[in-house]
C-alpha cells in the first residue's frame, strides 16, 4: 500500500513540475492577460521541430523571428499613421510628400526596439518550440522620450556653433555643421514615428513639433550658407604690355561654380585674391611662336588675417602669332590657380 501511494506522490510531483516548466505565455489566453496590448508589445511564434532539426538553433532562430514579429507591427503602424498624415496634407506638393512619407517609413522601419526580451520554449512531447517576444510599452516610451531628447541637443549644438562660425566667417566650416545636422534630425524623425505609433496618447507629437522648428532653423541657414563663400579679387594681368583680364574672368568663373561669390568691398570679403599675371616670349619658328604666362598668386583669410596659399606658377602657350601665343598661355592657366584656390575656398 505505502509503495502504491509513492508511486502516485512520484507521479503527481512529475506532472507538476512538468506543468512548471511549460511557460504560461504560450497559452493565447494566458499571454494577452499576463502581457495585455495596453501596456506590451508582442510578438509569438511557433514551429514543428523535425528529427534533423538542432532545437537549439530553431529556438534562437524563433526568437529572433518573434522579435521581428514585433518590430513588424511597429513598422506597419508607423507606415499607417505616415500615410494617413500624409493624405490630410497632399494638395499642391504631390511628389515631395511623397517622398517624405517614403524617407520618413523607409527610416522608421529600420529602427531597432530598445527593451526587448526574448524567450524559448521546447515541448519534446509534442516536438514544438515556441517564441515570445515582449517589451513594455511604458519603457519602450521613456527610453525613446530619452533619445530623441539627446538627438536635439546634439542637433542644437551643431546649430548654435555653425551659426557662430557663419558669424565669423568661416562659411566652409559652418556647412559642415549643418550637413552633420540631418542625419541627427533622420534619427529622431524616427524615434518620434515609433512613438507615435507605440503610446496610446501620441507622445511623439510634442517632439515632433520641436525637430520641425530646428529643422526650419537649420534650413534658413544652410541657404544663407548656400550662397558660398564672399571673394574680394585683385588681379593685375598683363599681356606683352596691354592690361587684360583673359585669366582673372576665367578664374572667376571656375570659383563661381565652386560657390563663391565675388564682392567689390574688401570688408565685406571671407578671401582675398591676389593674382599677378604676365606673359613672357620663349621662342619659335616661322610657323609657330612659344610663350609663358607666370602667375603669382596668393590668397588671404580675411578674418585669420593671414595668408592661406601662395604660390608661382607658369602655363606655356603657343600660336601663329605671339598675341595668339600669350591669349593661349593666359586662358590655360586659369584652371590650374582655380584647381589651386578650390580647396581653400569650397
Amino acid at each position: 500500500m505505502k509503495r502504491y501511494i509513492s508511486t502516485i506522490y512520484l507521479s503527481v510531483c512529475a506532472l507538476a513540475l512538468f506543468g512548471q516548466d511549460a511557460p504560461r505565455w504560450i497559452d493565447r489566453a494566458a499571454r494577452e492577460q499576463l502581457y495585455p496590448s495596453s501596456t506590451f508589445l508582442t510578438g509569438f511564434v511557433s514551429e514543428t521541430v523535425r528529427p534533423s532539426d538542432d532545437v537549439a538553433q530553431t529556438r534562437e532562430r524563433l526568437k529572433r523571428e518573434a522579435q521581428k514579429q514585433l518590430s513588424e507591427s511597429i513598422r506597419l503602424r508607423i507606415e499607417g499613421s505616415t500615410q494617413a498624415s500624409d493624405r490630410s496634407v497632399r494638395v499642391n506638393e504631390k511628389e515631395q510628400i511623397v517622398s517624405t512619407y517614403d524617407a520618413v517609413t523607409r527610416t522608421s522601419s529600420d529602427v531597432e526596439i530598445a527593451g526587448v526580451t526574448a524567450d524559448a520554449y521546447f515541448d519534446s512531447r509534442k516536438k514544438v518550440v515556441y517564441a515570445f517576444a515582449y517589451a513594455n510599452r511604458h519603457e519602450v516610451v521613456g527610453y525613446y522620450k530619452a533619445s530623441v531628447g539627446t538627438l536635439v541637443q546634439q542637433a542644437e549644438s551643431l546649430l548654435r556653433t555653425a551659426g557662430e562660425l557663419e558669424q565669423s566667417g568661416e562659411k566652409a566650416k559652418a556647412r559642415r555643421q549643418c550637413e552633420a545636422i540631418a542625419p541627427l534630425l533622420g534619427k529622431a524623425r524616427a524615434a518620434c514615428d515609433l512613438l507615435t505609433a507605440v503610446s496610446p496618447s501620441g507622445s511623439g507629437g510634442q517632439q515632433q513639433a520641436q525637430l520641425e522648428a530646428l529643422h526650419n532653423r537649420s534650413t534658413q541657414l544652410a541657404a544663407r550658407l548656400a550662397q558660398g563663400v564672399y571673394v574680394y579679387m585683385e588681379g593685375r594681368e598683363n599681356l606683352f604690355g596691354a592690361g587684360v583680364n583673359i585669366a582673372v574672368d576665367k578664374v572667376k568663373a571656375a570659383l563661381s561654380l565652386k560657390g563663391c561669390s565675388f564682392t567689390e568691398e574688401a570688408a565685406q570679403a571671407d578671401f582675398r585674391l591676389r593674382l599677378n599675371i604676365s606673359t613672357r616670349q620663349t621662342g619659335g619658328s616661322s610657323c609657330i611662336v612659344f610663350c609663358y604666362a607666370d602667375a603669382v598668386v596668393e590668397l588671404y583669410d580675411m578674418r585669420k588675417r593671414k595668408a592661406v596659399y601662395s604660390d608661382n606658377l607658369s602655363q606655356k602657350g603657343g600660336s601663329t602669332s605671339w598675341d595668339k601665343a600669350g591669349r593661349k598661355a593666359l586662358s590655360d592657366i586659369a584652371p590650374k590657380i582655380a584647381e589651386k584656390v578650390s580647396p581653400w575656398v569650397e
